[in-house]
C-alpha cells in the first residue's frame, strides 16, 4: 500500500510549491499535481501545511564516556528525540579508544545497530596517530566513513600535533576522505585552566573564561593554514567566533575547500549563562560567546558563508541523583552534579538533537533572519552533500528515501523540557515560544512520529554506507 501526500506546500533549498508526494515502500515515487493512485493508497491531507526533507544532523555524540558517566541519550533515545524534532538522519563519531580504527568501528556499531531508530552514519575520531593509523585510513571507506575528525585542544586525550594534523590531511586528500576539526588552542587552555583553580576560581563561568575566544580564532586559522598547505578539504565544527568566522569567509573567497558548521547554542547563547544558579547546563566545548559572537555567526549563516547548522548532541543529566520517568521507567545517570564545586569536573555537553529544527524554523525563518529554502539547506541539504548522502537523503526527488516532515505553520507550543523527548531533565529553551511545529514524520516511508504519539521502534534504523563527499 502506497501513501499520497496531497496538497502540501513543499519546501526544498531550491524550491517552495504546492505538489502531492506519492510514496511506495521506502522511496518516493512521484512528485506532481492530482496524482493518480491505487484504491488501496492511503492519503494524508497536507493542505495548507509544510512538507520538507527529513533534518540531518552530522554532529551527534551518543552514549558517549565521559568523565565518570556516559551521556544521558543513547542510540535509541537520541534517534528517538531526534525523530520527534524532525530528524531523520545522524552522524555520530567513533572514539578511538582502541588504537586499532577498524576495531572502534566494530565497537560502535555494537553500541548502534541494535537500538538505532533513525538513519545514521559515523565519522571517525582520530586522537592516536601513527604508522599503523596512517594504513587504517584508506580502509575506513569500505566501512562507509569518508570523515575524520582531529582535535586541536584536550592535551593528553584527544589532540593531535600540528604535524601529525598535516599528516591525517594529506592522506584525506590523498583519498577523497573529508578532515572535521575541533579548533581551539590547548595549550593555552591548559594554562589558563591551573591558573584558575590555583587561584580558587571553581564556578561554571570559568569553563568559558579558561577557554578564551581568541585562542578559537587563532586555531581556526591554524587549521585553514594546514588546509592550504596540503589542499585537503576541511570542515570546521561548531563554529563559535565571530573573529573564526571570519577567516572561513577570507578562506573560501580565497577559493580554498573549507567548510563551516555551527550549533544553535551559538547563535542564541552567550557566556552569560553560565553564571546563573544553574550554569552547568550551559557548559559544552567550545563554550558559548559573546553577544557579538552570535551576531557575527548569524551573518554567517545568512550570507551563505556556513554551510551547516548541526547540534554537537551530547546531553547530560543537570542533577543526575534524581531519576526521571522515561518510556514508562525511572531512570537517573550521573551528570552535571559532578562537578559541584569544579567546573573542570562538569561533564562537558548539551541536549539538541530534538531542539534543532523547530527553534530554528521560529526563531530563524519566523523572524526573518533566513528563507525556509536556507533552513532546509544548512540543515538537510547541505549535511547529504557534503558527506555523501545526496540525493537518497537531503531533499524531496523521486528515488529519494521518503525521510518526510509535515508542519504545522501555525501551531504555537511553549516549548521546554516537557515537549522535546531527550533522556535528560532540562532543556536549554524552557519557556521559548514557537509557531511552527512537527506533526508527521516518515522514515524511509514509515510514519514514526504521528503528533506526540512514538511508532517508531529500536532497530528500524539503517546504517548509511557514504559515497563521495562534495566541497560546497
Amino acid at each position: 500500500m502506497g501513501t499520497l501526500i496531497k496538497s502540501g506546500n513543499i519546501i526544498t533549498a531550491s524550491e517552495t510549491y504546492t505538489a502531492d508526494i506519492l510514496i511506495e515502500g521506502e522511496k518516493i515515487t512521484a512528485i506532481g499535481c492530482n496524482l493518480n493512485t491505487g484504491t488501496d493508497t492511503q492519503i494524508i491531507d497536507a493542505k495548507g501545511k509544510n512538507v520538507l526533507p527529513g533534518g540531518v544532523d552530522a554532529h551527534t555524540h551518543f552514549d558517549l564516556p565521559m568523565f565518570g558517566t556516559v551521556s544521558s541519550d543513547d542510540h535509541y533515545t537520541g534517534h528517538k528525540a531526534a525523530a520527534f524534532g524532525g530528524t531523520t538522519t545522524v552522524i555520530d563519531f567513533v572514539a578511538q579508544d582502541e588504537e586499532s580504527l577498524l576495531k572502534n568501528v566494530k565497537i560502535w556499531h555494537q553500541k548502534a545497530d541494535e537500538k538505532a531508530a533513525i538513519d545514521f552514519s559515523f565519522h571517525m575520531n582520530v586522537t592516536q596517530f601513527n604508522k599503523k593509523v596512517a594504513r587504517e585510513i584508506p580502509q575506513l571507506y569500505k566501512e562507509g566513513i569518508n570523515s575524520l575528525k582531529v582535535f586541536t585542544a584536550y592535551n593528553g586525550r584527544l589532540r593531535l600535533h600540528d604535524d601529525e594534523i598535516f599528516k591525517v590531511m594529506r592522506i584525506a586528500k590523498y583519498n577523497g576522505m573529508l578532515v572535521m576539526v575541533h579548533a581551539e588552542n590547548g595549550d593555552v587552555i591548559d594554562c589558563l585552566v591551573s591558573e584558575a583553580l590555583a587561584e580558587g576560581h571553581t564556578e561554571p563561568e570559568w569553563h568559558a573564561y579558561t577557554r578564551p575566544m581568541l585562542g578559537a580564532v587563532e586555531s581556526v586559522y591554524r587549521v585553514i593554514s594546514l588546509a592550504e598547505q596540503t589542499g585537503a578539504p576541511v570542515y570546521i565544527v561548531h563554529m563559535n567566533t565571530k573573529g573564526g568566522v571570519d577567516h572561513l569567509r577570507d578562506a573560501r573567497l580565497a577559493g580554498l575547500p573549507v567548510m563551516g558548521e555551527t550549533c544553535p547554542q551559538y547563535l542564541f547563547f552567550t557566556e552569560n549563562d553560565l553564571k546563573g544558579e544553574d550554569g552547568a547546563k550551559w557548559i559544552c566545548s567550545p563554550p558559548m560567546r559573546s553577544k557579538e559572537d552570535n551576531a557575527g555567526i548569524w551573518q554567517a549563516v545568512m550570507d551563505g558563508t556556513m554551510q551547516v547548522i548541526a547540534t554537537d548532541h551530547c546531553p547530560f543529566f543537570y542533577d543526575g541523583t534524581t531519576p526521571i520517568e522515561y518510556e514508562g521507567q525511572k531512570i537517573a545517570i550521573p551528570g552535571k552534579e559532578l562537578g559541584n564545586g569544579d567546573f573542570t569536573k562538569i561533564p562537558n555537553g548539551l541536549p539538541a538533537v530534538g531542539d534543532r529544527l523547530m527553534i530554528l524554523w521560529s526563531y530563524g525563518v519566523g523572524r526573518g533572519k533566513i528563507t525556509a529554502n536556507q533552513f532546509v539547506e544548512m540543515t538537510s541539504t547541505n549535511p547529504s552533500k557534503i558527506f555523501g548522502l545526496y540525493p537518497k537523503k537531503g531533499t524531496l526527488l523521486p528515488g529519494s528515501d521518503a525521510d518526510i516532515t509535515i508542519w504545522d505553520p501555525n501551531k504555537e507550543i511553549d516549548y521546554g523540557v516537557a515537549f522535546s523527548k531527550h533522556r535528560t531533565d532540562y532543556n536549554l529553551f524552557e519557556g521559548w515560544k514557537l509557531k511552527g511545529t512537527i506533526e508527521k514524520v516518515f522514515l524511509r516511508g514509515k510514519l514514526i512520529v504521528n503528533g506526540q504519539e512514538w511508532l517508531g521502534k529500536k532497530g528500524m534504523g539503517q546504517y548509511l554506507y557514504r559515497g563521495d563527499i562534495s566541497i560546497l
